[in-house]
Order: structure tokens, then sequence, then C-alpha cells
């Protein structure tokens, strides 16, 4: 059999979306779905959104790409944005999360390089973890089924136990530039760290010289409630990768850094032909204009809560399916007691309802953060009615 002209490498499931209206994506036929996937946690403004739709075709008009070998007046502004709402005092624009996680890793080695330590390579992560699918970024896990084939990977990587801080302690030598972290894991099953294991890594961080960088792909900006959720953890890192959201779909991506953690990035240390260019910076500053709004997060938090009740509520007329709820804010998990993967797709196929399955069991909820009381009822409306009708199945 010839080989498909999109490389084979997704089980593409059978909806097929030409269109999308706010928290709904629409098929082929016409067939309309509740999108509480949201592209993996990306589209947080839903679909259309008229603010981005406008600055994507203004900007287009006027000039799309230019390159980094002149100056950016719009990456200048719209990274100043981003410095003035965060820890950062410096921002590189990427096109994708993995390309934002491999500037930080990156960042983290050549800042001890620079310190006069280049000994100093070594990241500690985190079992479950996902930062990507580039060599560099797979190398930082212990995955089989995204390292497999591709060695000889990256050496400086050490794997432990999410939360076991003695095990962090314990491995911490001369070569460890610091830790690697999702302060809430996504693909690994929507599994919070808890405030004592973040707070933990930062102390350690800063008794041995060395670097906590985050990655905020999935669940930063905005996503559970606050612009980046290491501040619901009174935590403040050295480096922090930012995808997903920032570009609302369009693929946009940032490597956030403190000037002191930045200072070894110098003149011709790193670089990207797309990274920053006009029209992505478009797209970040009509995104953050929504994110920033007075009431945005607020909203975020108030719907997340909304959303968590009702999926605690339902979870005992169905306990032989469900087990618990996880995570913050908007980027929610509901642990199953069966294959979340043939759930997801029975959702999906018997009953319009578009979410996400991850590691443990998991099935992601990740809706627009604008979604309304009217998305939530549906949602869950929906949900009952897939459970009820996917019993007898599982009974099997």
């Amino acid at each position: 059999m010839a080989i498909t002209p999109l490389m084979p490498v997704y089980p593409r499931c059978g909806v097929r979306p030409v269109r999308g209206e706010g928290c709904y994506l629409i098929g082929e036929q016409g067939e309309r779905y509740l999108d509480f996937a949201s592209g993996i946690a990306v589209n947080l403004l839903g679909h259309g959104h008229p603010k981005l739709v406008g600055a994507i075709a203004e900007q287009a008009a006027t000039l799309m790409h230019v390159s980094n070998l002149y100056g950016s007046p719009q990456g200048e502004h719209f990274a100043q944005r981003l410095v003035d709402a965060t820890f950062a005092d410096t921002v590189f624009f990427t096109n994708s999360g993995a390309e934002a996680v491999e500037c930080a890793i990156k960042t983290a080695r050549r800042y001890h390089y620079a310190d006069g330590h280049p000994e100093r390579v070594k990241l500690i992560t985190f079992k479950n973890a996902f930062h990507g699918r580039t060599l560099g970024t797979i190398s930082a896990t212990d995955q089989p089924k995204m390292r497999d084939g591709f060695e000889p990977l990256l050496p400086g990587f050490e794997v432990l136990p999410f939360g076991d801080l003695a095990a962090v302690e314990a491995a911490i030598d001369a070569t460890t530039a610091g830790f690697l972290i999702e302060p809430i894991q996504g693909e690994g099953g929507l599994t919070p760290a808890t405030p004592e294991f973040l707070q933990g890594l930062r102390r350690l961080a800063d008794e041995h010289g060395l670097l906590v960088v985050l990655d905020e792909v999935q669940c930063g900006y905005a996503r559970t409630g606050t612009f980046f959720a290491h501040e619901q953890y009174g935590i403040v890192p050295d480096i922090m990768a930012v995808a997903k959201g920032i570009g609302a779909g369009f693929p946009l991506g940032a490597c956030l850094a403190t000037e002191k953690a930045a200072k070894g990035m110098t003149i011709g240390t790193h670089g990207s032909t797309y990274g920053g260019n006009p029209l992505a910076m478009a797209v970040g500053e009509a995104v953050l204009d929504v994110v920033l709004e007075p009431g945005f997060l607020e909203n975020v938090r108030t719907m997340g809560a909304r959303l968590r009740q009702a999926l605690e509520q339902m979870i005992p007329n169905h306990d032989h399916l469900f087990q618990e709820v996880r995570g913050m804010g908007l980027m929610l998990g509901l642990k199953l007691k069966t294959d979340s993967r043939a759930f997801v797709a029975h959702l999906r196929d018997n009953h319009g309802l578009l979410t996400v399955s991850a590691g443990d069991n998991v099935v992601r909820v990740l809706p627009p953060l604008i979604i309304e009381q009217s998305h939530i009822d549906e949602f869950i409306g929906k949900l009952s009615d897939a459970a009820r009708s996917y019993a007898p199945e599982e009974q099997a």
C-alpha cells in the first residue's frame, strides 16, 4: 500500500472540521461538535474570534514577514508587554512549544557556561512529562513511545519521579544545571504538582545556584485562571516556555527569562527564521488584549469552578466509570476506571463532544476560555448521556 500524501504519523479520527464558530466545530457534512478540546488547549478564544480575525487580516495586508536581520518594532512592543505582565526581563519568540522548550534548555545551559561552570549541563526532569517531539525534548523524557527508534538521544537529562523532592535533592551534583518541569502535567494525566514540591524545587535551586525552568506550554496563558499557573504556587521561575494559548491557533511560542538567567544568550547563540515576525506579533497582541481585559481571568476561574463542581456532582451517578476530577481552572481532567481513549472516541463519534485523552486513563477537558454557563450545561448533558450509553459496553 502506498504511503499517504500526509505522512501517516497521526491516528486521525473521522472528524474533519472545515469551519469553527465560537465553541463549536463544523464538519464537511455540516455536523456540529461542542469543542472542549480547543486544539489541545490552544484555541483559548474559541473559533473565529472577531478581534483575532481582524488583527490577522489587517497585519497580513500590511507586513507579514521580514526576518530578524532587521529591527522589530512589533516584537519589541509585544515583548515589553509580556515583560510587564510577568517575572521576565526578556523574551525570545518561537513558532511552537517544542521550540520554546528548546530555547529554555539552551538558555539554562548557556547561563552556567557564561557563569564559569560549563560542567553544569544536566537538567533534572520528571516521569510522565511531555515537553515536545524534537530530539532535545524527547531526550528530557523517559517514555518509550516517544523515544523508541530515535536513539541515540541527547545526554544531559535525568528523569525522576514527579513530586519526589527527596529524590531530586539526592540527585543534585556538580553537573546539575536546574529543573525542567510542568507545574501541571498535561499529556501525563492532568496532574498538578503540589505546592510543597514546586516550592521545594525553588528552594533547592536557590541553595545550589541552579535554575527553575517551567514548561507552561499547556497550563499557561490564563488556562488555570491566573495568567500563568506558577502564580498560584507562590514561586517565580528563572526561565519559562510558553506556547499554545499565546497565539490562540496561530503558530506562536515564547521563551521568557530573567536578565540573570539569560546572560549567556548573546548575539549568535540562538535564532529563528520565522520567530517573532510581524504577523505573529499582531496575533500575540490581539490575544493578550483579550486575556488582560478586566474580568477575563476572573471569568476563567468562575467557569472553571462551575465546570469542576458539575463534574464532581455527576461522578456519583456513573461511579462505575468515573473516579475523580483533576486539574485547575479550565484545565481539567476526568479520571476513568477504564480506557480513556475509547471513551473519548465514544464522546466524539456518538455525542458530538470533543475532548482529549491523556495518560493514566484521563479525559482532558480543555474548553475555550470564553465558555458560558450554557456550554457547561450542554457539556455535562452530553457527558452524562455518553456515560449512560457507554455502560453496557464497559460491562461487556
